[in-house]
């Protein structure tokens, strides 16, 4: 008889949304779902990719107590925001077992989290960067996949067996895995930590009040600005990373990952990505149009839960990193 994986994922957001129904899809899996709004969710997740082709998972059990939802079982994905990542850990702490414990998201501390609350004998991986571009259409209900990537790449810690979990992430994802060899190769990335501050910064750094006409589409009007910003943060970023135990060219350039070679170029292709064509930005609606909304995720995670551990890392190690310097004192401006 085959042996059905237990899964639990934890958080209603757009990625909890999409692995929790994508997973429940797949044979020999059973999908939990440790969410504060259990009562919204059904037992049945509908999930639609690119090619409108429907995953239907069919879940478990949905609920708020870690207990109910965690105990016994083989995996236990994080899919949160980094504000919320330690108390949640601390939450399934007490349920944990042997499960194999995991984050779809690294670059907001999950490791660095996880190490001090769960020990350094816990058995822990994390994506470099997510699987899936994800958005909820209706809460509990039904998500879009609105992008594959070609291939992903996970850090492990403590596994019995890195290689046969390499396969299991490969066979539950449905995408090429590759094994990276140390956890700092997940947790920093220029990915949302640097993407998303250096795209703000080239948008806001000079706003004094003024109102939009629109809300400016966050990638489909990409600046080369933006492009310059990211690209200088991008190899000051690379120079830290030559202080650290990551094997060189684990973590691409952003040219490199992005198949360019200057702002130009980097305009171009992130413009032309049709999954991103209608991210807007965070912004919100106001008398007369549209400003920005510093409350949004956007500034409340990718600069203190993401942008913050580059930029500590950095100066731990003596790094010259002015670029980055600039652009997260801007943004420390608007936590709250």
């Amino acid at each position: 008889m085959t042996r059905v994986t237990r899964i639990c994922i934890c958080g209603g957001g757009s990625l909890g949304h999409v692995c929790a129904g994508f997973l429940a899809a797949q044979p020999d899996t059973e999908v939990r779902v440790l969410t504060q709004h259990p009562e919204r969710w059904s037992s049945k997740l509908l999930i639609t990719d690119p090619d409108n082709h429907v995953f239907e998972g069919h879940l478990e059990c949905v609920s708020n107590n870690p207990q109910q939802v965690v105990s016994e079982c083989d995996i236990i994905l994080l899919c949160l925001p980094g504000f919320a990542i330690e108390d949640t850990l601390y939450r399934i702490k007490p349920h944990v077992g042997q499960a194999v414990v995991g984050s779809i998201v690294c670059s907001t501390g999950f490791f660095f989290a996880a190490h001090r609350i769960l020990g350094t004998e816990a058995r822990l991986f994390g994506f470099q960067r997510t699987p899936f571009i994800a958005r909820t259409t209706q809460y509990g209900h039904a998500a879009n996949l609105l992008g594959y990537k070609p291939q992903i790449a996970i850090a492990i810690e403590n596994a019995e067996d890195r290689e046969a979990f390499r396969q299991q992430v490969e066979q539950l994802w449905r995408t090429p895995t590759l094994l990276l060899n140390s956890h700092y190769e997940v947790s920093l990335t220029n990915s949302n930590p640097i993407l998303h501050t250096g795209r703000l910064y080239s948008l806001w750094k000079d706003w004094k009040g003024e109102v939009y006409d629109h809300n400016i589409l966050f990638y489909k009007e990409w600046t080369d600005e933006a492009s310059q910003t990211l690209i200088d943060m991008d190899a000051e970023f690379m120079l830290l990373l030559a202080e650290l135990p990551v094997t060189p060219g684990a973590i691409p350039t952003l040219l490199e990952y992005y198949e360019s070679h200057d702002a130009a170029s980097l305009t171009r292709k992130i413009r032309s990505i049709a999954a991103f064509q209608h991210i807007t930005s965070p912004m919100k609606e106001v008398k007369g149009g549209w400003v920005p909304d510093f409350s949004s995720r956007y500034f409340t995670e990718d600069f203190p839960f993401g942008l913050r551990f580059i930029h500590d890392l950095a100066h731990k190690h003596n790094t010259p990193t002015p670029t980055i310097d600039k652009v997260y004192e801007w943004g420390g401006q608007f936590r709250v």
